[in-house]
Order: C-alpha cells, then sequence, then structure tokens
C-alpha cells in the first residue's frame, strides 16, 4: 500500500497544492508573492519525486485490485510528467514581475495552474479512454478559466468563449468516439482495445475506426492542425502572457502524449490506415501555418501561428509511424523536448518585456533591442534560431530527427515540404533578429535588469545550445545523444508487457 501510494505521491501533491492555493487564495496574511512560491514549493516536490521514478524499467499499474489498469506508471509518462511540473514552474517563476504588474491576478491563478498540470498528469498516465476524457477535460478547464482571466479585457473574454465552445464540441467527438469503441470491443482499456484490433480483420472493426476518426478530430482540434486552427491565433493573443507560454509550451504536449499513448498501443496494427488522412492534414498545417504566421505584425500572433507549423512537423512523424518508421516515435519526444525548451524561452522573454508595457509587443517594437538589451536580444536570437531550426540549436536536431524518420517511411515529397516550410519560417523569425539588430532604437533608455526570470530565460537559452552541440562531458546533464536516448527509453517502455 505504501509502495504504491508512493508511485502516486507526485499527481497527488499536485492535487494537494491546488486545493491548499484555493484555501490560501483569499487570506489577507498571504500575498500574490507568496501564492506563487507555495505553487512552486509543490511543483518542485512533485518534480523530485517523479525524478527518482525515471528509468524504472517496468510497467506498473496504480491499485490494480481497485482500478484495474487504469492508472499507468512508466518511462513515458514520467518524462511528461517531469515537462509539466518544470513548464508549470517556468512559467510561475519566469513570470513573477508580469503578474505583480497587473492588478486582475489574484490566489486563484496559482490553483488553476495546478489543476491544470494535475489534468494533464493523470492523463499521460491515462491506460483507458474514459480516464482519458476526464482528465483531457480537467486541464482544458483550468486552460479555458486562464485564458478568459483578465475578465476586464474585452480580447480575452472573447478568446476564452471562443476557446470554450470550441473546446467543448472537440471534446465530445472524443467521448463519441470512445462510446462507438467500447460498443464495438466491450472495453475502453488501452490494452484490450490493442488485443481485440490484432484478433481481428478490418471489415469487423468499422466501429472501431470510426470511434478512433472521432478521437483523431480531438485531438487534431488541441493541437491546432489545419482545418481545426481558427482559434489558435486568436486564443493566443486574448490570453495573458503567461497563460500563452503555459499553453504553448506544456498544454500541446499533454495533448501529443496521449496522442501517441493512444497510437501507439491501441491502433499499432491499423495505424497505416489513417495515414493518407494524416499526409492530408500535415500538408494543411505546414502550409496554413506557415501563411498565418507570415501575415502577423504581433510577435505573439506570430508564434500563434507558428505553433501550428511545429504540430505539422509532429504530424510528419505519426504518418511516418504507420508506414513502420522505427524513429518516428522518438523523433516526436524529441521535438517535444526541444519545442518545449524554445517555446518556454520565446514566450517567457515576451513576458518579461511586457510586464513593464500595456500593448502587445509587435516588431516594431523590437528595433533596436539589442542596444537596450543586449543579453536578453541575444537569448531572443537563440530562441528564433531554435525555432526556425538553424544548425547547432536544439531545434536544428528535432526537424533532423523528423526529416529523417519520412526519408526512412518513403515520405520523400512530406519531408521536402517540411524543410521548404523550415525555410519560410527563416523570414518571420528572422525579421524579429533583424529588428533587434539592424534598425536603431526608438526608446534610448537602457536597462540591465538581472533577477531571478532573466536568469531563467538565460538556462533555457543555454539549454538550447547544449541540446544543439553539447556532448555528455557533464555526465548530470544530457547532452544531444542524451536527449535522444531520453526519447527513445520513454518510447520503448510503452511495449513493455
Amino acid at each position: 500500500m505504501i509502495q504504491e501510494m508512493m508511485q502516486i505521491a507526485p499527481m497527488a501533491i499536485v492535487m494537494i497544492g491546488a486545493f491548499v492555493l484555493m484555501l490560501l487564495s483569499h487570506s489577507r496574511m498571504v500575498d500574490l508573492s507568496k501564492l506563487n512560491l507555495v505553487a512552486v514549493f509543490f511543483l518542485a516536490l512533485s518534480f523530485l519525486l517523479e525524478l527518482t521514478h525515471f528509468g524504472r524499467g517496468e510497467i506498473l499499474y496504480s491499485f490494480p485490485e481497485i482500478f484495474g489498469k487504469v492508472y499507468i506508471l512508466d518511462d513515458f509518462a514520467t518524462i511528461f510528467d517531469l515537462m509539466f511540473t518544470a513548464g508549470a514552474m517556468m512559467t510561475l517563476l519566469i513570470n513573477t514581475d508580469y503578474f505583480k504588474s497587473r492588478n486582475y491576478f489574484n490566489g486563484e491563478y496559482f490553483a488553476l495552474i495546478l489543476f491544470s498540470v494535475f489534468g494533464m498528469m493523470t492523463l499521460v498516465h491515462a491506460n483507458e479512454l474514459v480516464s482519458a476524457f476526464i482528465a483531457l477535460e480537467i486541464a482544458s478547464l483550468s486552460i479555458y478559466a486562464l485564458v478568459g482571466y483578465h475578465k476586464r479585457n474585452k480580447i480575452s473574454s472573447e478568446a476564452m468563449m471562443k476557446y470554450l465552445i470550441l473546446g467543448s464540441m472537440s471534446g465530445a467527438f472524443f467521448i463519441l468516439g470512445t462510446a462507438l469503441i467500447y460498443g464495438a470491443t466491450g472495453s475502453t482499456n488501452l490494452g484490450d482495445i490493442s488485443t481485440f484490433v490484432a484478433a481481428h480483420t478490418r471489415e469487423d472493426l468499422t466501429l472501431v475506426i470510426v470511434g478512433g476518426t472521432l478521437i483523431m478530430i480531438t485531438i487534431m482540434f488541441k493541437i491546432g492542425a489545419v482545418p481545426f486552427h481558427s482559434w489558435v491565433v486568436d486564443v493566443y493573443h486574448g490570453a495573458p502572457y503567461p497563460v500563452t507560454m503555459f499553453m504553448a509550451s506544456t498544454f500541446k504536449i499533454a495533448v501529443f502524449a496521449i496522442a501517441l499513448r493512444i497510437y501507439l498501443i491501441e491502433f499499432i496494427t491499423i495505424g497505416n490506415l489513417w495515414t493518407p488522412l494524416l499526409q492530408i492534414l500535415t500538408i494543411a498545417t505546414l502550409i496554413g501555418g506557415s501563411l498565418m504566421a507570415i501575415s502577423q505584425n504581433i510577435i505573439k500572433r506570430m508564434l500563434a501561428g507558428s505553433s501550428i507549423v511545429h504540430s505539422g512537423y509532429m504530424l510528419i512523424a505519426f504518418s511516418s509511424i504507420g508506414l513502420g518508421s522505427e524513429m518516428a516515435a522518438p523523433a516526436i519526444m524529441f521535438y517535444l523536448i526541444a519545442y518545449f525548451i524554445s517555446a518556454v524561452g520565446a514566450f517567457g522573454i515576451l513576458s518579461f518585456i511586457s510586464s513593464q508595457s500595456k500593448k502587445q509587443m509587435t516588431y516594431e517594437d523590437f528595433k533596436g533591442f539589442s542596444e537596450r538589451r543586449p543579453y536578453m536580444a541575444l537569448m531572443m536570437t537563440i530562441f528564433m534560431f531554435s525555432l526556425s531550426g538553424f544548425p547547432s540549436t536544439i531545434g536544428f536536431l528535432g526537424k533532423f530527427y523528423i526529416f529523417t524518420a519520412a526519408i526512412e517511411s518513403g515520405q520523400i515529397l512530406l519531408a521536402g515540404l517540411g524543410i521548404l516550410t523550415a525555410f519560410i519560417s527563416v523570414y518571420y523569425y528572422f525579421k524579429l533578429v533583424a529588428m533587434m539588430y539592424f534598425y536603431p532604437s526608438l526608446d534610448k533608455q537602457k536597462s540591465f535588469p538581472i533577477n531571478l526570470s532573466s536568469s531563467l530565460i538565460a538556462l533555457m537559452a543555454l539549454l538550447v545550445i547544449w541540446g544543439g552541440i553539447g556532448t555528455t562531458l557533464i555526465p548530470f546533464i544530457p547532452g544531444v545523444d542524451g536527449f535522444i536516448d531520453i526519447a527513445k527509453q520513454a518510447i520503448a517502455s510503452l511495449y513493455l508487457k
């Protein structure tokens, strides 16, 4: 009993922390800075406990005599748990100055962050479709509330309503698909469904295929794939900067986590059935996202459009899985790590800068930024290089593994399109770099603040470079090979019995 309690302790700690923050939120003795530290404390404790679980080398189930095989414990879930808690801690610590500069933040903000993390952790551990749906909705409902957190801002309220309505509709497809799969297989457990699928021909799997397609619609909406992308730019724009950062760097990877688990366990034997559809969605997502990113002038909206393109890159690898590529699944894992680090840094800088300004940051606002804040301009340049796939960054290796998987599976044209859109991304990413370095500053005031927020952003910049060119000279810090080995180990744990 004690051992099983320790196995779920990281998730339980996050949930306890959320309730503690709710109780403290209206206390006059605890201000926002202290609530922030309380939230970070619970997240850090969960992170450290989860770190001891990685590399267990076996699959465990939490309280199987009570819940059956609903809640699974493996390295795949552990590595995502670490990213969720790390992403939430970065969101809270980097944005300390931001929420202090806005008078609409209160204690519930921190509780909602932890509730969302709890939902994401439950989602990645879910080995059963109904549990996965409930976990996805817990995380989503928290995000909906966070998007509209600035209640007096019409743009924020509009973004929340759009996201809430469309997100709820997309969630209905998931539960409907689950019902169809249950009707065909008599179970919602991923292992049982996989056994059923392997034992029957495609002619007998009509309901399963239709149900899987409906679940895919929900996943495509959550990752912002075209044509389910209409909410992305407006929601990212309307949400407060910390929330946008949290959505882009953390919530997005949670959706890919459950997509990988479902795809690699439940539908692995019939995965190639959806390959043509995935290829069409990938082409539309790469092209549509690129056009959307190019047309934006506000940096946050540009990064929102580019996030659609990054979803397209990962969809390339998803279609490669169905065509037998062994590199595809680890490539997705590695790309998620690379995108996580780069997105945290890029959105973190925007949030850090906007804490001293009330307006949305445009390209024009970054003119001569290198003169005012040279070190911050350098870090933003590193993140733009990584997101565009520039050599010697972790983003370059992420794209390299994705395109390698595509070529390995024979998708030469799809790999070519991915490379083309990567070149297109140079325009809107390097446009920001050009503004910072090749235009005179509009504001002659110089400032060089060095605090916890800027130090964490610098750490992300170092990880971007280390992930691109690092070695294993420092044993406890993974380099290039270490990151891909972690990805492969996480994927391999899905196949343990």
